[in-house]
């Protein structure tokens, strides 16, 4: 069974690759302006050495810490999708919490029937109870007196069993209930959260696939992974845990606060006081805390772009020898996380501790007042126990909103890196009314007129490139590094749109085209083949989603990729392993231009297609692609001159501009730039082997 491929996912893996075969044509100073760039904290970023680590741009720039309620606003908009189901998990928050603030005054009454209790039986059976009091006023015990005189004292009665069980038969049945409504609310928002973050998730994915391909020559592939993965997994983490605890804690506030004052406005302005004193400690604190958690997750996705890059170049560095200097890099940024995270999480560690000091001192005050009120006969010993109780839900929810804006600071910070990600430029949008080229009239007719382009605007690449390509012309670009020659091929693909001119294929604006409708007409070959983790066949069929199986063996036959798959035991239906290395570069190579054979392509870009293959397999490919070109335009960049002495036209560029344009025969008889580059190729092999 083929894999269902669509041309838009094709289209995204295609400008992917072609993002590396890019870099070496723009300016080294532009690229090196993102070499090094400051973080939040100061520190000077280490350019990372090789491939896509010369350059960090956009992604890994530091800069001024983001407003935390603008970020916030933004994260709580990932979920505007649950309005209604947000609602309902409120309800069950306010309910639950209804019923556990409730439980500390019938608490309270179970407390004053068993003290009641106890003094009833103290005091002889038909005893009136005023005349306890006058007696113990006499005698100077007043202190009893008032407590004797605030209770329900029934003279030698004894504690009323009856009362109390049904007190504590419904503090267990609010308890009880309480419970199951923080486990429906807790289940909800979890199933709220996990449905946001898949979500979010498609919509970073579709957001990296509308982004230009100028946009990956600006970031480093790490970076934006820990992006996608780290920097959700933690908002989702922190979303979970934290959405329903601060519902939960801001309800128990509110409501705790209202039982407070029920029972003693005096003691509740006792509590009041520890807010402003907390509000100092998370004010203090709190930026601070935040910035740190912003640099750690820059510092993360950093180590995971050092990490990436070691991976993927692990046998170029054992090569060239270079484990120690890895190594040494790893280990400073290593380090430089870890400092970054010992600074967030020592931030963060002294909101609870301050939170919990200011609550351990309301505490005693409370006792010592609530003591006082007893002995003074305005408070009952029930009522000072529940107002005891109630400070300590009170001042729990604030240490645990304490807490949980620590970890709001850090999924802010997660946030902030993601956000960046989706308010990225898109790539310019398709026309509203497209043109598309008459079936009759595709010949694969190019023309490049007076076209300007530059990766920088201060700087220009392409300043004035005009030149026609006839139907079925084979046309070689050549050029030192750097000269332009990948770049000619993106404007084309309209990986890139250009500043000014036109480009046509078969007299149509290709900027009147859809980028799709472009896309489908050409055919690509690189230098660095890439295949996806799946079978043979479906790598073949990658290039054509209405292709039969018989379409993937006459392909595979034209490039010879058939004697290969036969050597196989489980022949076209071999899985590739990761990055294909199960296969040699070479017939890796082959299965690509049996992709790029399938889709029968009007035009052919063959980017050194075979420079990575030995001779024998060379021979092979140049007969296969051979006919692969027939009756097609076919655009070849080589830096291997012998390769291309039989195109029709080969076009010299240096410095983004076409210097020279003829064929072979034309252009060393013009003894200009092409006469020096062949010569100083093969007058180097010939000094080669006589060395």
């Amino acid at each position: 069974m083929r894999k269902d491929k669509n041309a838009k996912q094709a289209e995204n893996e295609t400008q992917a690759l072609t993002a590396g075969q890019d870099l070496d044509e723009k300016n080294l100073d532009e690229k090196n302006q993102n070499t090094a760039t400051k973080e939040d904290d100061g520190e000077l970023d280490v350019p990372m050495e090789g491939g896509d680590g010369m350059a960090f741009g956009m992604m890994s720039r530091g800069g001024k810490p983001k407003d935390f309620g603008t970020t916030f606003k933004k994260m709580m908009g990932l979920l505007s999708a649950y309005k209604l189901a947000l609602v309902g998990v409120a309800i069950l928050g306010i309910a639950s919490v209804t019923m556990t603030i409730i439980t500390p005054k019938v608490m309270a009454r179970a407390t004053d029937i068993m003290f009641s209790g106890f003094i009833s039986k103290q005091i002889p059976a038909g005893t009136d109870t005023a005349q306890v009091v006058a007696g113990l006023r006499a005698a100077n015990q007043d202190t009893l007196a008032n407590v004797v005189d605030k209770m329900d004292v029934v003279p030698g009665s004894g504690i009323d069993l009856t009362a109390l069980w049904q007190v504590l038969l419904l503090m267990v049945v609010l308890y009880l209930g309480a419970a199951v409504l923080s486990w429906a609310q807790g289940y909800a928002m979890n199933v709220i959260m996990v449905r946001s973050m898949f979500r979010l998730r498609k919509r970073v994915e579709e957001k990296i696939n509308r982004l230009p391909l100028s946009y990956f020559d600006n970031v480093q592939r790490g970076d934006l992974i820990s992006r996608v993965t780290n920097d959700i997994d933690n908002i989702t983490t922190v979303f979970q845990q934290a959405l329903s605890g601060v519902l939960t804690a801001v309800l128990t506030v509110i409501g705790v606060l209202a039982m407070m004052l029920s029972i003693s406005w005096k003691l509740t302005l006792i509590v009041l006081i520890s807010l402003p004193l907390m509000g100092i400690v998370f004010g203090l604190v709190g930026f601070r805390s935040q910035k740190a958690y912003n640099t750690q997750w820059k510092k993360v996705g950093r180590l995971n772009a050092r990490v990436e890059e070691s991976f993927s170049g692990h046998s170029l560095i054992k090569v060239y020898g270079q484990q120690k200097p890895f190594t040494e890099a790893f280990a400073q940024e290593n380090e430089q996380l870890y400092r970054a995270s010992f600074k967030a999480q020592m931030l963060s560690g002294i909101m609870m501790p301050g939170a919990t000091f200011v609550s351990n001192l309301v505490y005693v005050l409370i006792a010592l007042v609530g003591g006082l009120a007893v002995a003074g006969g305005t408070m009952t010993l029930g009522s000072v126990q529940a107002f005891i109780q109630y400070a300590q839900q009170f001042n729990q929810p604030v240490g645990e909103l304490s807490s949980l804006m620590v970890q709001l600071q850090s999924a802010a910070a997660s946030a902030e890196r993601i956000f960046e990600v989706l308010e990225a430029d898109d790539q310019v949008p398709d026309t509203d009314d497209p043109q598309t080229i008459d079936p009759a009239q595709a010949l694969g007719r190019i023309e490049f007129k007076n076209v300007r382009f530059s990766y920088n605007p201060d700087q220009e690449l392409i300043t004035d490139l005009s030149f026609q390509v006839q139907p079925g012309q084979k046309v070689a670009i050549v050029g030192p590094t750097g000269a332009g020659k990948t770049t000619l091929v993106n404007l084309l693909m309209r990986f890139y749109d250009i500043d000014a001119g036109q480009i046509t294929i078969d007299g149509v604006d290709v900027n009147t085209m859809t980028r799709r409708d472009v896309r489908s007409r050409v055919g690509m070959v690189l230098q660095d083949p890439w295949l996806f983790s799946g079978t043979i066949a479906e790598n073949i069929h990658f290039g054509n989603e209405s292709a039969t199986d018989a379409d993937i063996r006459q392909a595979a036959e034209r490039t010879y990729v058939d004697h290969l798959v036969r050597s196989l035991p489980e022949g076209y239906e071999t899985v590739l392993g990761e990055d294909a290395s199960n296969l040699s570069a070479g017939e890796r190579q082959l299965i690509t231009i049996a992709r790029a054979f399938i889709s029968e392509p009007s035009i052919l870009i063959l980017d050194e297609a075979t420079s990575s293959v030995d001779t024998r397999t060379e021979r092979m490919l140049q007969k296969a692609m051979g006919n692969l070109q027939k009756d097609r335009t076919s655009f070849v960049i080589a830096h291997r001159l012998s390769t291309i002495r039989d195109a029709d036209l080969i076009l010299v560029m240096e410095s983004g501009n076409i210097v020279e344009q003829g064929n072979h025969d034309q252009l060393i008889e013009a003894r200009g730039a092409y006469w020096r580059l062949y010569n100083s190729q093969f007058q180097g092999a010939a000094h080669l082997d006589e060395a």
